[in-house]
């Protein structure tokens, strides 16, 4: 993993280039940059004041960072003189590269033979910017200032970095880093350099494509051990979008609901859109990650309060009732008129009486909650005054001083707090958040979250690949525990009748066949047979479907159909798959994924999370279903995957019959595909 300490932390920068490198030596100025500036160009003798160098053997020294704006041809002999001297790390700023097809792709991989152990961010890259120390290697306009500590944020998209430099919510940005192309260094370097950095407090990434990631996983779990929790806005979870994630950094994106587990894995927190990424870095800047989402609400109008408790449904976050000695405590601050609740609304008896407001405030803030808020918009003081909100919130800061509780104003419209009055809560410990809907996402991805085992990232084996049938896929299963029925191959009527007679009745008859993945959609399954004559009509039929019948014991006690799958994605690795099963799983669309390995306590977390729970709960006096067995079978299904995983491509367990509880639960179907010939 490459070291970027002296790329985003520089004490000299070299600029090559036109008018864009004129520009980056303009923004250091601008920002007070205290260290070397120095400019290269064949022909001119000064950029902004500076003496230029002709070439970059009249250098000092070598650089720590460079700002390089040449044609892509040009960009590759330059990049490997600077490797040659021992520059800090590269902005290749020239597109034209692997974004651009097959040419491009070329000149990408010599752009990479040429920085050797060098950091070079891009090529198609923007550049980063340093507030903390004033250093920008960075070709344009911004909206940041300087700050002493603050949030990291990265991001493959030039422009987004630069409009979220342009945020006025108050939130304090330490480090911008774009990283175009990714040729030579990835997210996970950055991540892993920004997490060692005591000034940045929290990091937060927008991510088009994760690199490798196992080095992706590492640097999460660097940051995290230093003490950064990481928010992550994840693009390209569309098939539009991944199409145009792929022509943008020509890399994988990952499919959505896999990318979606795989960060819950490494307890990163997800969010799924700009003002909510910001709002959320905001809470993590100030406060770190919550301890839980058991938070409060005050507000001196029954319509907020009612509003707050909608948006709060479905979420990870909860209004918790206060007890009878908590609404006695707060109940003395108020008149008998006021309803004492959670969310609070406290009425306007109070409103502009800055010292009844603090002692209802107070008294709330005492209650232990992870979060208190008070919802407050502000007006505009080109019309309006607004003398009496400062009281509300002049109010709410004393009695944050009086009790060190977590607090935060929020204002249902962002128009509703200036970026004035959002700085100034933030110095008197008061966290600004701005947008109802946007403050509890926010708030409900800044619980704290654990990181479970490192997610297995193992890339898809190449090459042909083979499907198992029925008989061989179970007992593959079987080999590593998963139970089975009875059963018996045959390959006439006559076989099938005394397979059944052996096995008793009733029995079911199956097509045995490698090309019969969906054996229900191609008649290739007859159930409920219970005489001789009716397993012979059958075994006819299905003989013409494949090269053998398999005639099974039937399981007449199920209480529920679950799916169990192992696939892989291209982007991150392999995952399983939960889901109800049976002929209508794809119908019901009803399913969890988890990454492997995944534990037992997991897999029953996510199988609660399944509307077929409900059946194995004992739906309507019916039987409870066997959890343990089928989380046992699960189990066993990824113990079959990790012993197999250098060759397997997909596996289809569909159904396991989950039988009433402490009977079992068995594995009726199953198809497994492998990369490379049966063996």
């Amino acid at each position: 993993m490459r070291d970027l300490s002296r790329l985003l932390c520089p004490r000299s920068i070299a600029v090559v280039g036109g008018k864009p490198a004129a520009e980056v030596v303009r923004q250091n100025v601008r920002m007070g940059f205290s260290g070397a500036i120095w400019p290269v160009h064949p022909k001119l003798d000064s950029i902004e004041g500076f003496p230029v160098f002709r070439s970059l053997r009249e250098l000092p020294g070598a650089p720590d960072a460079v700002f390089l704006a040449v044609n892509r041809h040009l960009t590759i002999d330059y990049v490997r003189e600077f490797a040659a001297m021992g520059a800090g790390g590269v902005v290749s700023y020239a597109a034209g590269f692997a974004e651009a097809g097959a040419e491009g792709e070329a000149l990408q991989a010599a752009l990479r033979e040429a920085a050797g152990d060098m950091p070079v961010l891009g090529p198609n890259c923007y550049g980063l910017i340093n507030y903390i120390d004033g250093a920008l290697v960075w070709p344009d306009q911004h909206g940041g200032v300087r700050v002493p500590r603050g949030v990291a944020i990265v991001t493959q998209s030039g422009n987004i970095g630069c409009n979220l430099t342009m945020q006025r919510r108050g939130l304090p940005i330490a480090f911008l880093c774009t990283m175009g192309n990714q040729a030579v260094v990835g997210l996970s370097a950055a991540i892993e350099t920004l997490a060692k950095d005591e000034r940045v407090t929290a990091i937060g990434l927008h991510i088009e494509s994760f690199g490798d990631p196992a080095a992706f996983a590492h640097a999460v779990g660097l940051a995290r051990a230093h003490g950064k929790p990481v928010v992550a806005l994840k693009t390209g979870g569309s098939a539009g979008g991944a199409r145009l994630t792929i022509s943008h950094t020509a890399s994988l994106a990952g499919s959505d609901r896999v990318v979606g587990a795989f960060l819950r894995r490494l307890g990163v927190a997800r969010v799924h859109s700009i003002p909510v990424f910001l709002e959320t870095l905001k809470l993590l800047h100030m406060f770190g990650p919550l301890p839980g989402g058991d938070i409060a609400s005050m507000s001196c109008s029954g319509g907020e309060a009612a509003m707050i408790a909608d948006r709060a449904e479905g979420r990870g976050v909860t209004f918790r009732p206060l007890d009878p000695a908590q609404a006695t405590a707060v109940r003395a601050t108020l008149g008998e008129l006021v309803t004492i609740s959670n969310p609070l609304d406290y009425h306007t008896f109070s409103w502009a009486d800055g010292k009844a407001l603090t002692a209802t405030f107070t008294a709330m803030l005492r209650q232990q909650f992870d979060l208190t808020a008070l919802i407050l918009d502000y007006p505009r003081t080109d019309r309006c005054d607004e003398s009496d909100w400062l009281t509300a919130s002049d109010a709410l800061i004393a009695a944050r001083r009086a009790t060190g509780a977590r607090a935060a104003v929020i204002a249902t419209m962002p128009e509703c707090l200036s970026e004035a009055r959002a700085e100034e809560l933030m110095q008197a410990g008061i966290l600004p958040l701005l947008g109802m809907t946007e403050a509890l996402d926010a708030i409900e991805a800044s619980v704290a979250r654990p990181a479970g085992v490192p997610p297995i990232t193992a890339r898809l084996p190449d090459g042909a690949s083979v499907m198992l049938d029925e008989v061989q896929s179970k007992r593959a299963l079987a080999e590593h525990g998963v139970a089975i029925p009875e059963a018996r191959r045959v390959q006439s009527p006559d076989e099938a009748a005394l397979a059944a007679e052996a096995l008793g009745y009733p029995v079911v008859l199956k097509a045995v066949s490698a090309t019969l993945a969906h054996k229900s959609e191609a008649g290739a399954v007859r159930l409920h047979l219970r005489d001789a004559a009716g397993v012979r009509a059958a075994a006819a039929d299905l003989l013409g479907l494949g090269d053998s019948v398999l005639v099974e014991r039937m399981v007449t006690d199920a209480i529920a159909e679950v799916l169990v799958g192992i696939n892989r994605d291209p982007a991150v690795g392999p995952y399983l798959v939960l889901a109800s099963g049976g002929v209508l799983a794809e119908l019901i669309g009803d399913s969890a994924i988890l990454m492997l390995p995944a534990s037992g306590d997991d897999i029953r977390v996510a199988i609660a999370t399944l509307k077929v729970s409900a059946l194995l709960a004992g739906h309507r006096g019916k039987p409870a279903g066997d959890i343990d067995a089928l989380v046992a079978s699960v189990l066993a299904v990824q113990t079959y995957a990790l012993a197999n995983l250098g060759r397997l491509l997909e596996l289809d367990v569909n159904p396991v019959i989950v039988r009433p509880a402490g009977h079992g639960a068995v594995a009726v179907d199953a198809l497994i595909r492998l990369a490379g010939e049966h063996r």
